[in-house]
């Protein structure tokens, strides 16, 4: 079952299935936000924005609300 990034509990991992490419930062996919790739959630900050995530070996903070335009497969 499809969900995104920001439904991620701290310490859960997942797939990247799809992104809107229309609503995401370049940026993200430059640093290897893309489908096929594995992402955990490392951290949400003291008022759930921004998620502090890992994809690709590199450590990112992202908005929550680009991140819940980010599809996942739970692992």
């Amino acid at each position: 079952m499809a969900t995104s990034i920001a439904s991620l509990k701290v310490g859960e991992r997942g797939i990247i299935e799809d992104i809107s490419i229309d609503s995401i930062p370049l940026s993200l996919l430059e640093m290897g936000c893309l489908p096929g790739e594995s992402v955990e959630l490392l951290q949400k900050a003291p008022l759930k924005d921004p998620l502090y995530i890992r994809v690709n070996g590199s450590h990112l903070a992202i908005r929550t609300e680009t991140a819940s335009q980010i599809l996942i497969i739970k692992e």
